[in-house]
């Protein structure tokens, strides 16, 4: 299931809500490319399972096989405290059988970062798209833009990434591939480009805008404040734009994502993060480490470079694939 956007109160479909479902085969390839992606990050929890019992010393190494998968400590040490409660008032001391326990807690972990949203109110929706140089902010947003023009859905792309050449070009060749709207100029002023994307938008009646951001880091305080500028000249051109503020993360950055999100949401205000790369880490914890320390909705995870690689964020699925796989239901 691909789909993230609906509208309200519409009793004919929209290009948007149409955005319900992906093309046949890729949705029943997903879990399996889930699966894969997450198993590095799921082998080292999915061998405690085959022990023969669970006592004290299993149960920390289950704790560190979630710290090692970057859970982090707090959101580790409390599924092992609730693991525990539960173990005992079962009574069950036999790994396998706690397994369907863990699964539950990490999908009820989770579940406060899945997130569906309305854009009912706003014509055009205006998305901006930050993160920091090679989280895959300009791939992400073409990735987008190719799913939601498959379903009929007018989308424009701003170039706003004027710093690099190369991200420019990668989102008009993107945008020409999918028959997709740009706006862009080689060395122009971003804020400006993300003026004019905004009011073409408008005049162009398109149902979405999505800004690409130049990369930078949290430290870099002078170009944060002009990612604020942007963010408010946008609002110049559409009242209440940006309407969405969405974060791409590299998940092999692991904990230091965490002080990512916590950095540009003191900004920008996030409204959605996208964690992209968990194919090529054992990171995949990270998202229990954000539930528990930064609960700001996940819309997609993706797990390789292929287009349907990117899909919509969905708790069960990731707290089954998290360990390897298994086929029990929270």
């Amino acid at each position: 299931m691909f789909g993230l956007f609906k509208r309200k109160s519409r009793s004919d479909p929209s290009p948007t809500e149409a955005l319900t479902e992906v093309p046949t085969e890729a949705a029943s390839g997903w879990m399996g490319r889930l699966r894969r992606g997450l198993s590095r990050s799921g082998t080292g929890l999915a061998r405690l399972f085959g022990a023969t019992r669970a006592d004290d010393s299993w149960f920390e190494s289950l704790e560190d096989a979630l710290l090692s998968a970057d859970a982090g400590v707090p959101a580790s040490q409390g599924l092992i405290a609730r693991l525990r409660q539960r173990a005992r008032a079962q009574r069950m001391d036999q790994p396998q059988a706690l397994r369907a326990e863990l699964i539950e807690l990490i999908y009820q972990a989770l579940l406060p970062l899945q997130k569906t949203l309305e854009v009912s109110e706003h014509t055009p929706t205006v998305i901006m798209v930050c993160g920091v140089n090679g989280a895959g902010k300009t791939t992400t947003i073409g990735k987008l833009a190719k799913h939601l023009s498959d379903q009929g859905a007018s989308v424009l792309l701003a170039a706003g990434d004027t710093f690099r050449a190369a991200a420019r070009e990668q989102l008009l060749t993107w945008a020409e591939r999918n028959q997709v709207q740009t706006v862009g100029q080689a060395g122009a002023d971003p804020a400006s480009v993300a003026f004019d994307a905004v009011q073409a938008g408008r005049a162009r009646g398109c149902d979405l805008v999505m800004v690409d951001t130049a990369g930078r880091l949290p430290t870099q305080l002078h170009l944060m404040d002009e990612l604020a500028k942007i963010r408010r000249v946008m609002g110049k051109a559409l009242p209440e734009a940006p309407h969405e503020v969405w974060l791409v993360l590299d998940g092999t950055n692991g904990q230091n994502a965490l002080a990512q999100v916590k950095a540009f949401d003191q900004a920008l205000g996030l409204t959605g993060l996208i964690v992209t790369k968990l194919d090529g880490t054992a990171k995949g914890g990270i998202l229990l480490a954000l539930a528990e320390q930064h609960p700001i909705p996940v819309l997609f995870v993706g797990v390789g470079e292929g287009l349907h690689d990117l899909n919509r964020f969905d708790a069960k699925s990731f707290a089954l694939a998290l360990l390897d796989g298994s086929e029990a239901q929270p």
